[in-house]
């Protein structure tokens, strides 16, 4: 199952259309989620109930819903290529308010703990531009939650 996600993902598998399913772009928006979140090697209780916050807020989903592809999303996110190709993957397939959406959620996932990492600060600033962020957009978010 996620062999062919991320083959879709990737570009490497047989089918000529480059956009995502509906589907898939939430699982590779929800693994961006978790990789945030894992970022300082600590994924606790607080950022997986913002994850499925988002998810549910984001894509109309009732919380099991949201739990289901949250969990989903935490064994593609062990699969997936690195970040940078996994990133710029998603820009390709999603707006880009959509990605300013994510962009704040990456934020309020890292923040989700109370605490400020510089890893997860610099993080999310390569997110962003992987993401295809304009700055200004990125600047605001990270004013936002760091003051």
């Amino acid at each position: 199952m996620f062999t062919e996600f991320l083959q879709r993902l990737t570009g490497t598998a047989k089918a000529a259309d480059k956009v995502l399913p509906p589907l898939d772009s939430r699982l590779a928006l929800a693994a961006l989620l978790v990789r945030m979140a894992k970022s300082d090697h600590s994924y606790q209780a607080s950022e997986i109930g913002r994850i499925d916050k988002f998810l549910s807020a984001h894509f109309g989903l009732n919380p099991v819903e949201a739990a289901k592809l949250r969990a989903t999303a935490e064994k593609l996110e062990h699969q997936a290529p690195e970040t940078e190709v996994f990133t710029g993957l998603i820009r390709d397939a999603v707006s880009y308010n959509e990605r300013v959406e994510v962009l704040d959620a990456l934020w309020q996932v890292v923040m989700a703990d109370g605490e400020e990492k510089p890893e997860e600060a610099e993080m999310i600033g390569f997110a962003a531009g992987a993401l295809g962020v304009a700055e200004a957009d990125a600047a605001a978010l990270e004013a936002r939650y760091l003051g």
